[in-house]
């Protein structure tokens, strides 16, 4: 890790926050804590980690991915 304060330390997690608050429609500022928990618990699970394409994956799902690189 590079000196305090750098920004590209957390280029990846400040990737992925922006992309849970574009996608995900609970964080509107209306719903309760425990239905937003649970929400960003399911898009992380659910979808993030196994549906959602990935450029660095040349566009595919980690789940179709990772099925074409068995052997």
């Amino acid at each position: 890790m590079s000196g305090k304060g750098d920004c590209w330390d957390n280029a990846c997690t400040e990737s992925f926050f922006k992309t849970l608050k574009w996608e995900l429609e609970t964080l509107d500022g209306r719903h309760l804590a425990a239905e937003v928990r649970q929400s960003v618990f399911l898009y992380i699970e659910s979808y993030y980690n196994r549906i959602r394409m990935y450029s660095a994956l040349d566009y595919v799902a980690p789940n179709v991915y990772n099925l074409g690189n068995v052997a």
